[in-house]
């Protein structure tokens, strides 16, 4: 019979951490409607007090679990050269997201909490050492990082998708392939044009190929701006 004092002993022993680490894991098998405080209060073998004096509410948990993550996937990127910095943080955001799909949701919903500003400031910083004149970083920034979460939910939806409906990614592809090589010509003739390009289509390449894209424009804008520095640097002399 477990005494007040082993249930003390217990509760001292819990974590912030533990939380965290519990809460991600039942995101993981559940989504965010698996994260109760009940569900975590059986697998940390607890009760709820002790987890509010941790964490005040869902909110305040779906954040900090969201965060770890991030901080995770963040940490594990090695700083190169800003273009090459910024498709291993796309890759990695891609990927985080593909294993924890609940996190796209998490962050397009909450856009001002800490796991956000991590992803803001990590690439701000890359399209700061690019040059990218200061009136457009912003909107560069926002871009990159609209793409990137978009791109990355909808992969991990799909995926999600796929799983719950039991459907062969393959067999799918080839359905859809086949289906929009049968539309008709003159009303659909783009989709008609690439419906077998999507049979053996990689998710990844086609993500980092859309960074690409957004890469090149901003080296475009970076291009365009130059004559204007140069220019006013010779009506200095």
């Amino acid at each position: 019979m477990k005494t007040r004092w082993d249930m003390q002993r217990r509760d001292e022993s819990l974590s912030r951490e533990n939380i965290i680490e519990a809460s991600i894991a039942l995101l993981d098998y559940g989504g965010e409607e698996g994260l109760t405080f009940r569900a975590l209060s059986e697998r940390l073998a607890t009760g709820p007090g002790a987890i509010y004096w941790h964490i005040a509410n869902k909110s305040d948990l779906l954040t900090a679990a969201c965060d770890a993550v991030v901080a995770r996937t963040m940490n594990e990127i090695v700083d190169t050269m800003p273009e090459g910095t910024i498709r291993a943080i796309a890759l990695g955001l891609f990927e985080m997201i593909e294993v924890h799909p609940w996190i796209g949701s998490a962050l397009t919903s909450a856009h001002g909490s800490s796991p956000a500003l991590r992803i803001l400031e990590r690439i701000g910083q890359q399209i700061r050492t690019l040059l990218v004149p200061k009136e457009q970083q912003r909107t560069v920034v926002g871009t990159l990082m609209a793409f990137i979460l978009g791109v990355s939910r909808q992969n991990a939806a799909n995926r999600q998708l796929a799983r719950e409906q039991n459907l062969d990614r393959a067999e799918f592809l080839e359905e859809v392939s086949i289906a929009w090589s049968k539309l008709d010509a003159k009303e659909y003739p783009f989709a008609r044009s690439v419906a077998g390009q999507i049979r053996n289509h990689d998710d990844r390449t086609d993500f980092l190929t859309g960074i690409d894209l957004i890469l090149t424009g901003i080296e475009a804008m970076r291009f365009r701006s130059v004559p204007q520095v140069r220019h006013s640097a010779s009506r200095l002399r």
